[in-house]
């Protein structure tokens, strides 16, 4: 099961209360205050784990509570501090207040720490209160509450490459040629149901692998950006993608003409967000091996005056020179990136 947005509670320790005590002893007739700090509540932290790769754990257990702070005691005995509690996100994670409707936090990276929810402090222990003029004070503090809310985790994958297309376009045949994803193929619409990453290795020399990570996209239908199909689910796990690859039918299969389908996905993705139809991409003509493709291929070009990749998933032809393109295309964004002052994704 693949789940990429839900909802979650959570709630922080509250702060342990402070002591009010005395030092009693045989020979100390004035004894002073040693009343102990209560100890803090535990916070609820967000990690970035690279090995998850999706919300399900959130799904079944949308609350999450960390550990109060334990109350101080006497002899200047402080509280012990409540545990913490650490959610492991996969990256992409998008954290939206639920109240608010702002964003705060994005997971970008493995290993990466966002305090959620802060516990709360200690209250102090009437130790604290001494003072030159207060010699017995009888007075402690509670503990601050923990903070609480409600959040909207939404998962944008992370990938350098996103395949979009109509469905039965070949996507998941294609990144199975690709990379070592092995998702489900058939000759009806809609068998992706959820996005596929795979990594795909185009370096020759082992000692200096180049590795790209595809996303294929479940098949985008006309009307998408309103809601339709099953494509406007997943449109956002293409935003953060550095290169799109534009899969078209080229045997038109189903009665559709390629060249509709290339301007119904555009206009699609600038529908959803104008910045998706401004992404660098690159036009892949698939089923070449099958009748009228050919004929369909040259009508394309002449109408769209594009250049155009041409394949075949079937029998593998035009694959390694497709693996040289996004190679090419993807180290070239990511050094325009590091030269770029703003953020990669």
């Amino acid at each position: 099961m693949f789940v990429d947005e839900c909802v979650i509670k959570v709630q922080a320790g509250d702060g342990g209360r402070g002591c009010a005590s005395f030092r009693r002893a045989k020979f100390e007739p004035w004894g002073g205050p040693n009343g102990g700090d209560g100890g803090r509540g535990g916070d609820v932290v967000l990690v970035g784990d690279d090995n998850t790769n999706n919300l399900i754990d959130f799904r079944f257990r949308p609350q999450w509570k960390a550990g109060h702070g334990e109350r101080g005691q006497g002899k200047d005995c402080h509280g012990r501090d409540g545990k913490s509690v650490v959610l492991k996100l996969p990256l992409g994670t998008v954290v939206i207040n639920k109240e608010t409707g702002l964003t705060v936090a994005e997971i970008i990276t493995d290993g990466q720490n966002v305090i959620l929810s802060k516990g709360g402090n200690g209250g102090w222990g009437n130790t604290r209160f001494k003072s030159s003029t207060n010699r017995a004070p009888r007075n402690a503090n509670p503990g601050q509450p923990g903070e609480n809310g409600a959040y909207r985790l939404v998962l944008k994958s992370i990938a350098d490459v996103g395949l979009v297309g109509f469905p039965n376009a070949g996507k998941s045949s294609l990144i199975a040629r690709l990379t070592n994803a092995r998702p489900r193929t058939a000759s009806y619409p809609f068998t992706t149901l959820h996005p596929q990453i795979g990594v795909c290795e185009t370096s020759d020399d082992p000692r200096r692998p180049h590795r790209l990570q595809i996303a294929d996209i479940p098949g985008l239908v006309a009307g998408a950006s309103e809601d339709r199909g099953l494509g406007h689910r997943f449109l956002r796990h293409i935003e953060r993608c550095r290169l799109l690859v534009v899969l078209l039918d080229m045997a038109g299969c189903d009665g559709r003409k390629p060249e509709d389908d290339y301007a119904t996905l555009l206009r699609e993705l600038a529908l959803y967000d104008p910045a998706l139809a401004k992404k660098p991409r690159v036009i892949v003509a698939n089923k070449m091996d099958l009748a009228g493709a050919a004929a369909n291929l040259a009508r394309f070009k002449r109408r769209c005056r594009a250049r155009v990749l041409e394949l075949s998933c079937e029998t593998g032809a035009g694959i390694p020179q497709l693996k040289r393109e996004l190679s090419k295309r993807v180290r070239a964004q990511r050094a325009r990136e590091k030269e770029s002052p703003s953020p990669a994704i």
